[in-house]
């Protein structure tokens, strides 16, 4: 009905504020800023008062034209167009919440009476576009979410089947049983030499997976070649299924699991394949975990990885202003390796949960990580529902690993740098061999950082293995490395860290 509503203002040009008062509910509005503010005030991570809060978001007034502007001065909040007052209003006391949000909303109703530009944003528009300046003065991480902001997005989806690289070939790594290309009679192991007549030869395996996705009831077409055969062509339908985010393989003597995200059952296929792939393979002698490209997900789900490879000790602690946000998680569900040496590779699109898996089995000494510096996403954000059916997500969390150090902007760094030249690593991989860690001490100032460092000293460490994409020479360290024991104890963090 308002869109309906909307026409007829067009068709008959009735006035501005007509225009304007439909499109603009300052009650609404007003709810809506008493509930973030007052669902923001105990949870971020430094308290902020209400006034900051206020203007900070009312400068969402000029972002809609640039002629309206806020003021603030220390009696008195001010709208002003085209720098002359034209509303002022004493500041509510310090810690009124509802005074405050009334004050923002009375404002933006007088900007919307006042700006074209701003009346037609509407009161979406003008709510979104507040919480959009706010949160600029915070971290990268809160925000508000519009109603129905992703409503209309097409579903993604996929074949049902997952690309690896073997020898530099695309294969078929892991088929979805209940899938179209199971139906298809695909098979892991058969070659991928074409998709959508794209030839797959050096591509690698991230741009490959990347490929077969789209919007579902669209179709793919893959060119085939299976065991003693020639090559067919297959279309497939892609479909929604739940993301397949646990791959394993064999490599060589070891065990090779890719983990692309952490979706709500990551940690039990995670458990369940690699149980299923040590029982039927006796002779393993290692697992390599890819974390590469894996941007997190859900936190529980790395932790119940780390719980399944760690004996006991501290996972990962998370720690805030508000009591509630302060959590420890502890390993109790026992190694189901049974003490295997575990390598972990990771770049510089590692990020949040698989970050907490990485740092975990680092400092618990259960695993050594290989690549280049992480992306360094180390917090955690509340969510709660506003009344215009937005959501809102505050950061009140930091997650710190078991040692005590911040993931948010350091990062994790390797026991093995990958991300210069092969010479580089070799020499390393050489030095850990005879009982040398090139990066002690890198990964010694690391964990003795604390919440706090400054941008300069989080470079400067950084600076010690530069983020980078993955390569090849991150298997290869990690093949190295897990048939190389003197190796492979060195580069294990120190006990005591």
């Amino acid at each position: 009905m308002r869109r309906r509503a909307f026409l007829v203002v067009l068709l008959f040009a009735l006035p501005f504020r007509a225009e304007a008062q439909s499109n603009w509910n300052q009650g609404l509005a007003g709810s809506v800023y008493a509930s973030a503010f007052s669902f923001m005030g105990p949870r971020t991570l430094q308290p902020i008062p209400l006034s900051n809060l206020t203007l900070w978001g009312l400068r969402g007034l000029t972002a809609l034209d640039p002629s309206i502007a806020p003021s603030m001065t220390s009696s008195a909040i001010a709208l002003n167009d085209r720098g002359a007052v034209v509303l002022s209003l004493p500041l509510p006391k310090a810690g009124d919440t509802a005074g405050w949000a009334a004050l923002a909303a009375l404002m933006c109703s007088k900007a919307a009476a006042l700006s074209p530009a701003i009346a037609q944003a509407g009161t979406g528009g003008i709510v979104t576009s507040f919480f959009d300046e706010l949160f600029n003065h915070l971290d990268p991480y809160s925000r508000y979410i519009a109603p129905n902001a992703t409503a209309g997005a097409p579903a993604m989806a996929d074949p049902g089947l997952d690309i690896a690289l073997v020898r530099h070939h695309a294969v078929i790594g892991h088929v979805d049983p209940d899938g179209p290309a199971a139906a298809a009679g695909l098979l892991p192991g058969d070659r991928i030499l074409a998709i959508d007549g794209v030839a797959t030869h050096r591509q690698d395996s991230y741009t490959l997976n990347a490929a077969l996705s789209g919007v579902a009831g669209s179709e793919v077409t893959l060119l085939i070649q299976q065991r003693r055969g020639k090559p067919r062509t297959f279309s497939l339908t892609r479909v929604a299924t739940a993301p397949m985010t646990v791959l394993s393989s064999l490599a060589g003597p070891n065990l090779l699991v890719r983990i692309t995200g952490f979706e709500t059952a990551t940690a039990a296929e995670f458990r369940q394949q690699v149980v299923a792939a040590l029982a039927a393979h006796q002779g393993v002698q290692g697992v390599i975990i890819d974390l590469r490209g894996n941007r997190g997900g859900l936190l529980d789900q790395a932790v119940g990885v780390a719980d399944s490879l760690i004996a006991s000790g501290t996972i990962a602690q998370a720690s805030g202003r508000d009591p509630q946000s302060d959590q420890h998680w502890q390993a109790d569900a026992g190694d189901i390796t049974a003490g295997l040496p575990i390598a972990v590779l990771v770049d510089g699109r590692t990020a949040s949960a698989a970050e907490v898996l990485a740092a975990a089995l680092s400092d618990d000494r259960r695993a050594v990580v290989i690549g280049s510096a992480t992306f360094g996403k180390g917090l955690v954000q509340a969510a709660t529902s506003l009344p215009d059916g937005g959501d809102l997500l505050v950061t009140w969390a930091r997650l710190l690993a078991p040692l005590g150090w911040p993931l948010q902007g350091l990062g994790v760094m390797p026991q093995i740098c990958t991300s210069g030249s092969a010479d580089a690593v070799e020499s390393q991989l050489q030095a850990l061999t005879a009982g040398q860690q090139p990066m002690a001490a890198t990964l010694q100032t690391e964990r003795a950082a604390r919440p706090g460092m400054t941008l300069d000293q989080i470079l400067q460490l950084r600076e010690a293995c530069p983020a980078a994409l993955g390569s090849s020479l991150d298997l290869q360290a990690a093949q190295f490395l897990l048939s190389t024991t003197p190796a492979y104890q060195t580069a294990l963090i120190p006990s005591g860290g």
